[in-house]
């Protein structure tokens, strides 16, 4: 491992411990040259997903491209650093329990879209009207209102803001 610093390649090993739920190794090192204290993480490398893009176009699969979009859309937000990391490894594990090797983007981005719902409603809308291409504040105040509509669904709720007619 090169220090980040220095870039020096001798380096050793201070803590090892287990990381996002078992999936990964988190190690503190320290460079042997300069000191300076850094962490890596050690996962399983799975077989090479593609993603299938709106245009055709195909790609790999980039956990960094998809947690850069989360980040994004809970910028500002009360989110914790854990959870945004958490949703990006559940679907990236997700995705490779179905065991599919193309995989449309349109799917990743609902299963992303869920856990946004649940994880912040600000950030869902933000990323909704990216994904979604909103065109104009019509589809935003759409979006919300469905939002709204789920929440309530979701509480039992929805006999007290509608009540039948007798």
């Amino acid at each position: 491992m090169r220090c980040p610093k220095c870039s020096s390649s001798q380096d050793k090993v201070i803590d090892s411990r287990e990381a996002r739920e078992g999936s990964a190794i988190r190690r503190r090192r320290e460079c042997m040259k300069c000191g300076f204290r850094f962490t890596t993480y050690e996962i399983v490398e799975r077989e090479e997903l593609r993603v299938v893009k709106r245009n055709g176009a195909r790609e790999n699969f980039n956990r960094d491209k998809l947690l850069s979009g989360v980040r994004k859309a809970c910028e500002k937000r009360p989110v914790k650093m854990e959870d945004i990391e958490q949703l990006v490894d559940d679907i990236a594990t997700e995705l490779a329990e179905e065991g599919y090797r193309e995989i449309p983007s349109t799917v990743i981005g609902a299963k992303l879209m869920r856990g946004l719902e649940a994880l912040d409603h600000v950030a869902y809308v933000r990323y909704a009207s990216v994904y979604r291409q909103f065109e104009d504040v019509g589809e935003f105040i759409d979006e919300i209102q469905s939002l709204g509509k789920r929440r309530l669904r979701e509480k039992g709720q929805v006999e007290l803001f509608n009540p039948k007619k007798s």
